[in-house]
């Protein structure tokens, strides 16, 4: 068993994944700005957004998976400090501890948005979108990503790029559940050239065995992290109005669709294949209630 360290814990991966690690005998640590009731692992009170030392964190782990990002992500330019703080300085204090301490690999989730859009699903392999052009926050990760990669022959480093995560509990404010509520509220939901992008949504169970997975695995590697379908918003607007019945209120926009789908083959091959549907699942995403 190992001694784990997890940024991001109180979020959607960090909560989900704490759970399968300490059913499996783990023990964690959870980078965390208060102490929970109840928690499945000894809280480290450390704020990622402020200036906080490595000598805060604890000299005996094995594995980190940072799955913090900073919460101010949208909100440019004024969020822009707490974006550097959290998902670039941090990373790079990570891992100098990481190092320093005998952390044996290093777990870093970026995004999968660091591609841009494209018609055919991307490749680990593939050209990411040009420093200047990916935004502040994806520009953060890109920065992380070679923070990591520069650590590979120190210790194992994974690189994983989610798309479009979702699951119970999801802050509303992301697009699936967002793309819910919308229908639920019948406000309009805009679509560029007829069905709007096409992604493929990954479910919070999926990536928690990808992220486990990788505890097995030896070779430092980037990975997509997917789903098994492909959809456009129409198609997952129209699996939420089936099952709200209620019909999806559409606005055509003329823009070009920017599809953002990743190519699973390596995760599935490597990892974990990914299985669950989103029509599986709907009611986890319901929050009426």
């Amino acid at each position: 068993m190992s001694n784990i360290l997890i940024t991001g814990i109180t979020g959607l991966l960090g909560s989900h994944l704490s759970v399968e690690l300490s059913n499996l005998g783990h023990t964690l640590y959870g980078v965390t700005r208060r102490i929970y009731n109840k928690a499945n692992y000894e809280p480290v009170l450390v704020d990622l957004s402020s200036d906080w030392e490595i000598s805060e964190l604890p000299t005996n782990i094995d594995v980190i998976y940072h799955l913090a990002q900073s919460d101010k992500f949208r909100d440019f330019p004024a969020g822009a400090p707490d974006v550097f703080q959290v998902n670039i300085n941090s990373t790079a204090k990570l891992l100098d501890y990481a190092k320093k301490t005998g952390v044996k690999s290093f777990i870093y989730a970026s995004s999968g948005g660091v591609y841009g859009n494209g018609k055919e699903p991307f490749l680990e392999n593939e050209p990411i979108v040009p420093f200047g052009e990916l935004g502040y926050y994806l520009g953060s990760k890109a920065c992380s990503e070679i923070l990591v990669q520069s650590y590979a022959s120190e210790l194992q480093v994974i690189i994983l790029r989610p798309f479009f995560v979702y699951g119970k509990s999801q802050n509303r404010s992301m697009l699936i559940p967002r793309l819910f509520d919308n229908v639920a509220a019948g406000k309009p939901v805009e679509l560029s050239s007829g069905d709007g992008i096409k992604i493929n949504p990954i479910h919070v169970n999926d990536v928690v065995k990808v992220l486990t997975a990788s505890l097995h695995n030896s070779a430092s590697r980037t990975y997509n992290i997917g789903g098994p379908e492909i959809l456009s918003i129409r198609k997952i607007c129209n699996l939420f109005g089936s099952y709200l019945k209620k019909i999806p209120n559409y606005q055509n926009s003329s823009d070009l669709p920017k599809d953002l789908v990743g190519d699973i083959s390596l995760i599935s091959e490597v990892l974990h294949q990914p299985k669950i549907k989103l029509s599986e699942v709907i009611p986890e995403i319901d929050n009426r209630f």
